[in-house]
This record gives C-alpha cells, sequence and structure tokens, in this order.
C-alpha cells in the first residue's frame, strides 16, 4: 500500500499539530518560550512527574516480566511518555516476543514512524503516518489494540500527544477479528526496551508507563489538554481496582527498584543492567537539555550514549556536540566530567553563538565560540590564552554563562578559574570572556575534540547527571542536580525555568 505524507509530530510541550519553533534541528531557543507557553510556568494541572528512567542501548538496559496467569490477549492498553535518543534503528517501546515469527510489540522504525506490529506466521503491523524527528521533546504515545471490534480500524489505535493517528498497513495491515496477540500470554517474557530479535535496545527516557490489562482505553486516561495554552499534559493516575489481572504502573521513583510496579498489584519487572543512576528528574514536566545528535559539526564522527549525555570520540574520529536549550538571556549553569581522555590538547569545553558558527570546525576556533582546554588555557577564535588549571580524567568543569551582562565563567571541581566571580553582575570580574549582550545572539553548551590524535569522553549534566554525584545541588528554583554550588542567581537548563529566567 501507498504510504500518505504523514506530518512530523512536535513536542509534547508544544501545541499538538505545531511545529517546532525553535532552531533548525530541534533546538529549543529560550527567547521564543512565550510563542508557546505564555506568561506562565508550564505545566499547571493535577500531575507532577518527579523521573523517569534513562535507557542506554549500549549497556543493554532493559526491564523484563513474564505474568504469572495468561489474561486477556484481544485487548489491552498501553501508555508512555519518552524522549528517544537514537534514529536508524528499530527501537522496542514494549511487547512480548517468542521468536522472529511470534511476538507482539510496539515500537519506533528506522524512520521514525510508530509502529504496532503482531505476528504469529501472519505478520499484522500498522504504522503512524506522522514520525517522531525531535530529540529534545517529550512524546505521550497511547496505544489501543482491540481484536474483538468489528470494524478493522478500531481494531489499533495511535495517539501521540493526545491526537489520534492516521495509519498506514503494512504486510497484512489490521489484525483480523478477535484475534489473540502474545501481550499478556504468560508463556512469553514481556520486555520495556528490548527486542530480542537482533537485540535492539531503546535509547532515550521513558516516564509513567501504564498498562492496563482487558481495556482499550483513549488518552484521556493519562492526560488532558491544557484549557489555556492547548498542550498535552499529564493526569494523575487512577486506581487500578478495575484493571485486569496484568496491568502495571512504571513510576520509578524508587531508585532501589526501579522496575517496581506502583499500581498495587505487584507486577513488578525485572532490572537487568539499570543502576539508580540512570534514575532521571529529566520529564514532560521538567524538560533538561540533553546534546543533539541533529546538531553535529560537519564531517566529524563521535558517538553519544545515555540519553545523549555522553560523548565518546576515538583517537580516529573528531567530533562537537552541543545541547538541544539555546540561550539569549539569563545566567545557566552545568557541569561537564571528563571521563576520559588520551593524546594530545585540541578539545574543550564552552559555549558557542549558534547561529553565527560556521560548524565546520570546533567553535571556540571561531569568534562566537569560547572554550576551556584541558592544558588550562582559554580558546577563541582559534588563539589560546593563558587562563587557569589544566584538567584530566576525573574532575568536573563548571560553565556559567552570564547571558545578561555579556560573560562566561569556568571552573574546575568547584573552584572558579583566575579568581572568577559569576555573580559579579556588570563589573564580569574576572570572567574567561565578555562580549556585548546582543538578543539575537543564542548561545549553546557544547563539548568538543577537533583533533584526530585525541581520545576523549565527555558526560555532560545539565542538571540530570549521567554520572554519580556525592554532594547533591539544586539552583534556586530546587531543580537540578549538581556535585558543585550553583552560583547564586544561575539556573538548569530546563523547559521549566524558561519563562521565568529566560
Amino acid at each position: 500500500m501507498s504510504r500518505k505524507n504523514g506530518g512530523i509530530i512536535g513536542p509534547a510541550n508544544t501545541p499538538v499539530g505545531g511545529l517546532f519553533k525553535g532552531v533548525a534541528g530541534g533546538v529549543w531557543r529560550m527567547n521564543d518560550v512565550a510563542n508557546f507557553v505564555g506568561n506562565s510556568q508550564w505545566p499547571t494541572g493535577p500531575q507532577s512527574i518527579d523521573n523517569s528512567l534513562r535507557f542506554n542501548s549500549g549497556s543493554s538496559d532493559y526491564l523484563n516480566r513474564t505474568p504469572g496467569s495468561t489474561s486477556d490477549t484481544k485487548t489491552w492498553t498501553w501508555s508512555g511518555w519518552l524522549k528517544f535518543a537514537r534514529t536508524g534503528v528499530n527501537v522496542w517501546l514494549f511487547g512480548a516476543y517468542s521468536s522472529a515469527s511470534l511476538n507482539t510489540k510496539i515500537y519506533i522504525d528506522i524512520n521514525n514512524n510508530i509502529n504496532v506490529h503482531t505476528e504469529n506466521s501472519t505478520v499484522y503491523r500498522v504504522q503512524t503516518d506522522a514520525v517522531l524527528r525531535d530529540f529534545s521533546a517529550w512524546y505521550n504515545v497511547v496505544v489501543a489494540f482491540d481484536t474483538t471490534q468489528g470494524t478493522e480500524a478500531n481494531r489499533i489505535k495511535i495517539y501521540i500527544n493526545g491526537t489520534q493517528q492516521s495509519l498506514t498497513e503494512e504486510a497484512s495491515g489490521y489484525p483480523t477479528q478477535n484475534w489473540d496477540g502474545i501481550v499478556n500470554n504468560s508463556s512469553y517474557a514481556h520486555n520495556v526496551g528490548y527486542e530480542p530479535e537482533g537485540s535492539v535496545y531503546f535509547d532515550g527516557y521513558m516516564a509513567e508507563v501504564v498498562f492496563i490489562d482487558g481495556q482499550a482505553l483513549d488518552p484521556t486516561s493519562f492526560g488532558e489538554f491544557d484549557t489555556t495554552t492547548g498542550i498535552w499534559k499529564p493526569k494523575k493516575i487512577g486506581s487500578f481496582t478495575s484493571a485486569g489481572t496484568n496491568s502495571f504502573y512504571l513510576d520509578f521513583k524508587d531508585s532501589s527498584n526501579v522496575g517496581k510496579d506502583a499500581s498495587g498489584l505487584s507486577n513488578n519487572f525485572t532490572v537487568n543492567n539499570l543502576t539508580s543512576i540512570d534514575q532521571s528528574t529529566d520529564t514532560c514536566v521538567v524538560n533538561y537539555a540533553t546534546l543533539n545528535p541533529l546538531d553535529v559539526y560537519a564531517s566529524k564522527t563521535g558517538t553519544l550514549s545515555e540519553g545523549n549525555l555522553k560523548l565518546t570520540v576515538t583517537a580516529s574520529n573528531v567530533h562537537t556536540a552541543v545541547g538541544t536549550i539555546a540561550a539569549s538571556n539569563g545566567k545557566w549553569y552545568f557541569e561537564v566530567e571528563l571521563d576520559a581522555i588520551s593524546g594530545s590538547n585540541n578539545s574543550n569545553v564552552g559555549i558557542s553563538d549558534l547561529a553565527r558558527d560556521d560548524k565546520s570546525n570546533m567553535p571556540s576556533k571561531n569568534a562566537w565560540g569560547y572554550g576551556y582546554n584541558p592544558d588550562g588555557t582559554k580558546q577563541n577564535s582559534a588563539s589560546d590564552s593563558s587562563y587557569g588549571n589544566s584538567y584530566t580524567a576525573g574532575d568536573i568543569l563548571g560553565v556559567a554563562m552570564d547571558l545578561d551582562n555579556g560573560a562566561v565563567y569556568f571552573s574546575k571541581n568547584g573552584t572558579f578559574q583566575a579568581s572568577g566571580d559569576p555573580t559579579s553582575g556588570s563589573s564580569k570580574t574576572n570572567a574567561a570572556f565578555t562580549w556585548t549582550p546582543d538578543a539575537s545572539m543564542n548561545w549553546v553548551p557544547y563539548v568538543a575534540d577537533n583533533t584526530s590524535s585525541v581520545a576523549f569522553t565527555w558526560l555532560v549534566n545539565f542538571g540530570n547527571p549521567p554520572f554519580s554525584i556525592s554532594s547533591g545541588n539544586s539552583d534556586a528554583n530546587g531543580f537540578g542536580n549538581f556535585e558543585y554550588s550553583v552560583p547564586s542567581g544561575y539556573y538548569a537548563l530546563n523547559t521549566s525555568n524558561l519563562n521565568t529566567y529566560g
């Protein structure tokens, strides 16, 4: 069958059906936020989601459970909030698997369409015409599966951000009436984030994963449109007293057991290769910056992992990765841990004006990029100058960017270099670099390597750390988990801080 022309699905915290109003490549610009959410901090409403779970395919992260008994194999609903981090491969969300010819699954394909696939010799599959292309966005995906329906189009429904999607039939299309899939069948393992066929894992974040056994529900059971903004936002999950035996609710709040079922039905999942470090505060309510796989520098290669918070660069390649949130004003703080280093010194961490950079080099090789080098020098316009202490593997660098006054400061292990004072305001006391503030400039964090002789591993903490934090410090708004104190007046790079402080 021919494919319909599908639209691009915007992020969960924009009006549904609208395109992302940021910099091309899915970057939040803080000066654009008022166009989305008005003058009040988003979201308002009954549900606060505290945690997500960060999956990393390189670590083979997943959750699994085999039901204790078989229940309804014809009718069920799955809902989850997700921010994905990888494209170009099939990415498993949820399903049950026996073999390549016997399975039922929900997955994102290589073209970023959501698919529902059920197979027992005959393959039935439908997929969304719309695609998910924004790595900075949270999406609410709801799948209602009900083969008892007489109308085939009612047997599988897929909703994204509260809106039912048009579907294209693939293979044999919709399953036949009263088709039995293998979800809810106690003979088969059920997986979140893993497909045994080809050992395919999920990369990214999941939150509020809910499964309802025996009911085909629409998305209003899980979310609602804000009456003022039109934004799809989460609702408080209701009681499971009428839900079927195999229902579950994964809220990922228990750091000691991230597979714990919060429904009260004790349908707990076994945790595979996930630890408390993978419990994140990055959610659809508080959406933190990550590194952006859609906005990389020309002819550069490297590997992003850990929910796009880890950049690995081998000695045979070079790479620059920038953040998914850019800012034109306000005061912002993030940390970077240098996890590994070998070779020479042509690498650094810093900030760059997104629009003015030619993206053909490491940002600090250009006029509007400012970096702190491992040998302790600082760099702008490809010129190195004396600055502070050298750093190496295990050190944590802090970056404080004062965009209201036009200054950036760098710290090493909690000490700002060259006696810099990020709280000095317009005096810009001992800032690493200064400039005249310009509202047209959108500053974005970056980590970079620009020589084939260097191997680096960077871990970036925008407030949702991919590495262990020994102390724990938040910004003045209570957001973020940082190793060192956040300078007074500075804030974590997340969407909940945008309106108030950006």
